[in-house]
């Protein structure tokens, strides 16, 4: 910790006790970051700092601070002025108050910062404040100055160090209004089973194993530009239509879920759920569906023996038409003979006579 460079210094008030301390900063961004540059020649954009009354570029030890009043005035602000402030905590983290951990609103956590002892003789009382706060259990709220603000802060053991995060005060916490749905939404108890059975997949994680994978793919195009190779590719994104379903929007995500961990998908989700009664009907709905096949098979039955009776009538009746046919010509031709054979007769008549 001593190599890192110290943001503050002051102490921590506990009742009387006076404890010099260092305030460091707990966390660090490592977010890749750009410069601004010309497009046409790749030359950097810088930002000068010019004075407006003289119309020239000011050195960072010309800069101090100053309050635009109402008016457009501007009042000067001095360092020496900030220290002199007449609040107890200019200097000081002051402890107000020892309080359970989860009366702290998650929405009020600011910065986080590490209070490292100052010296030798700030280990005893440290070292006091550290075991008590983990003897109770709780976290302490304290008051302190800093950046020219008063501001809150809460105290907590971290590992064999106090840490502190900066607080929000309350009044700065916007209430959620108009944030959640309008609408009146229901939701029933089977959907929360599934919503239950995806949280349940899905499991827990150590937050250790998470990085931040847009890091190192954004590393990866840097050291591609660089060595003048094409950019990699992006992968195709994840189809996802419109939801219509949510309850098979949440079976799919369990079977989703199962899968990326290596274990069968099945259907077991939906009945290993406490409500069984759905589970009693699978059978039943079964036994229907198999009384309706072979009530199908054999209404398929009965339509093919109609089509058969009605093919063998139509042919019987075919059958019967030709025969009819048959007859009338042979009676047709006996007559046509008669009628020759009369001819003949009468022709043989009219010769004799």
């Amino acid at each position: 910790m001593l190599h890192v460079r110290s943001i503050w210094n002051g102490a921590i008030s506990f009742g009387l006790v006076s404890i010099p301390i260092k305030l460091v900063n707990a966390t660090e961004n490592r977010s890749i970051a750009f410069r601004q540059i010309h497009t046409e020649d790749g030359g950097r954009i810088r930002y000068r700092k010019v004075c407006e009354l003289e119309d020239r570029e000011v050195t960072q030890a010309e800069i101090g601070k100053g309050y635009e009043d109402a008016d457009g005035t501007i009042i000067p602000i001095t360092d020496e002025d900030l220290s002199h402030l007449p609040l107890p905590t200019a200097k000081t983290i002051e402890i107000v108050a020892f309080v359970p951990a989860d009366r702290i609103d998650p929405l009020q956590m600011d910065s986080a910062y590490y209070l490292a002892a100052g010296g030798a003789p700030a280990a005893k009382p440290y070292t006091l404040l550290r075991e008590a706060l983990k003897r109770s259990q709780k976290v302490a709220i304290a008051k302190y100055a800093l950046r020219g603000r008063e501001r809150l802060g809460m105290l907590r053991v971290v590992e064999d160090a106090i840490a502190m995060h900066g607080l929000l005060w309350p009044d700065e916490v916007r209430a959620p209004e108009g944030v959640a749905p309008d609408a009146h939404v229901t939701v029933n108890d089977k959907e929360l089973d599934l919503a239950d059975a995806l949280m349940d997949t899905l499991g827990e994680i150590e937050l250790d194993e998470l990085h931040d994978e847009y890091r190192e793919a954004l590393e990866e195009v840097v050291a591609a530009k660089a060595a003048g190779e094409a950019p990699p590719q992006t992968p195709e994104p994840a189809k996802s239509g419109k939801v219509l379903d949510l309850m098979a929007a949440l079976e799919k995500s369990v079977r989703a879920a199962k899968e990326s961990r290596g274990e069968e998908p099945g259907e077991a989700e939906v009945r290993s759920l406490p409500q069984r009664k759905t589970a009693r009907a699978a059978p039943k709905q079964v036994a229907g569906k198999k009384s309706t096949a072979a009530a199908k098979k054999a209404s398929a039955k009965k339509t093919a023996s109609s089509a058969s009776t009605k093919k063998s009538t139509a042919k019987t009746a075919q059958d019967a038409k030709k025969a009819a046919a048959k007859s009338t010509t042979a009676k047709s031709t006996a007559k046509s003979a008669a009628k020759k054979t009369a001819a003949k007769k009468t022709a043989s008549r009219k010769r004799t006579a």
